[in-house]
């Protein structure tokens, strides 16, 4: 039996992925091990979402493979943009063959290699019902659904993950008890796009959210990204669902773009007055909303009067936390087919954006300073400190505490991208 490494990359689905495939292995009597230097074979679950990442990918692959490892290689990169997956590697998985995972060290160890790739569309894989080997700490990843509902003109990962197949209510509901039972206090609800769960098969997100807040126990649960498309079709009863305290007030809206003829060339199919809509219910509802969304710069057709309108949007919405992309044409897409516009133009929108995020996401934590808050404290950070994170999902640094407890805090300081507070100790 195999000596086995697998490397996460991406999205919190390609986690979950990970700890699917690392319970399917253990099941079959191979070893999971922690580091590179023990393992004979690694998974590298891949991402490909953009350009920059593909180039990782494909340079993490030749690195591992040049140090003697066998290398499997799964997640979204075979189905994007296979060619650059270097040819010695001993197994290609796609992400609805994951469940072949085991197989695929049986046929390497015969000196036979898998690609479980070109057949994906006819799997329906129900991952919910595989094995499990989670990590340790206190956030426990529960995929709602996999694939989406969209037609983006420029995503790829719409080319790997597929059309959207949501998982059955009561399957999510049984691995979030298995979850709280095992001690984990926050739920992180995934998907491509949590705002369509349901769509395919008679529910919606708020219905699922009513059912998981309404198993015992004190966790939070964190949302994942959700669409304004989905989401404007039952806005009231989300907002709804969301009053319960079991839910973190964070929401993660993409807009692309404050520019409807830039959303249009996109596939977005929504406006701008839609998102801006969504945002106003929220807050109405939820005055402390941690509001996050993602913007992409440079998108073929974008000109200086687009670019503004959405430099606009964002100083009017300002949200917490802007997350900048810089728009490079991926393999597959229609957009990847249109007039390009120059890098040097690109970089400067994104570096003007990024600076205003910056400035928002600043400005709004230090208004924080003086509250009185209830975290739930997460661990250890990257400096030794401690990580923790506000009921609306706000990072926030403390000087001690356990993981996995709640406590009661007052913040201190602020930075753009998180607070920093001290323990209260009596009751308020």
């Amino acid at each position: 039996m195999a000596k086995v490494h697998i490397e996460n990359y991406g999205c919190a689905r390609n986690r979950a992925d990970g700890e699917f495939m690392a319970g399917i292995l253990m099941l079959a009597g191979h070893e999971i091990v922690d580091t590179i230097e023990e393992a004979e074979y690694v998974v590298v679950n891949t991402c490909a979402v953009k350009d920059p990442t593909e180039v990782k990918m494909a340079r993490r692959i030749r690195e591992l493979l040049d140090a003697g490892k066998k290398v499997i290689v799964t997640g979204c990169l075979p189905h994007v943009n296979p060619s650059v997956i270097d040819e010695r590697a001993s197994a290609v998985l796609g992400v609805k063959s994951i469940d072949r995972i085991a197989y695929a060290i049986e046929t390497a160890e015969r000196g036979e290699k898998i690609i479980s790739v070109p057949d994906w569309r006819k799997r329906n894989l129900d991952k919910l019902t595989l094995p499990r080997l989670p990590t340790s700490g206190i956030s426990f990843v529960v995929p709602i659904a996999e694939g989406c509902l969209n037609a983006c003109t420029y995503c790829a990962t719409r080319l790997a993950r597929g059309v959207l197949k949501s998982y059955r209510p009561e399957l999510i509901v049984n691995w979030v008890k298995w979850a709280i039972e095992r001690g984990y206090r926050e739920i992180w609800l995934s998907a491509e796009d949590t705002g369509c769960y349901g769509f395919d098969i008679g529910t919606n997100l708020a219905e699922l959210l009513d059912e998981i807040t309404a198993i015992d126990g004190e966790f939070r649960i964190r949302v994942g990204m959700m669409n304004p498309n989905h989401v404007i079709k039952f806005l009231d009863e989300l907002i709804e669902a969301y009053q319960d305290e079991k839910i973190y007030k964070f929401l993660h809206l993409p807009v692309q773009s404050g520019d409807n003829e830039i959303l249009r060339r996109m596939g977005r199919t929504y406006t701008v007055e839609e998102f801006e809509e969504i945002v106003a219910e929220f807050r109405r509802a939820f005055p402390d909303l941690n509001l996050h969304t993602d913007v992409i710069v440079g998108f073929p057709g974008e000109d200086e009067e687009a670019f503004q309108r959405t430099v606009a949007l964002i100083e009017r919405i300002r949200p917490d936390k802007v997350n900048v992309s810089r728009y490079s044409p991926r393999p597959g897409t229609v957009a990847a087919k249109w007039k390009q516009l120059p890098g040097w133009i690109i970089k400067e929108r994104s570096r003007l954006l990024h600076h205003l995020r910056l400035r928002i996401s600043y400005e709004i934590n230090m208004e924080y300073i003086g509250k009185r808050l209830k975290v739930l404290v997460h661990g250890p950070g990257k400096k030794g400190n401690i990580d923790a994170v506000t009921m609306n999902y706000k990072h926030i640094i403390l000087p001690s505490g356990d993981a996995g407890e709640f406590a009661d805090v007052e913040v201190k300081g602020a930075t753009a991208t998180y607070l920093l507070g001290e323990r209260l100790h009596e009751d308020f």
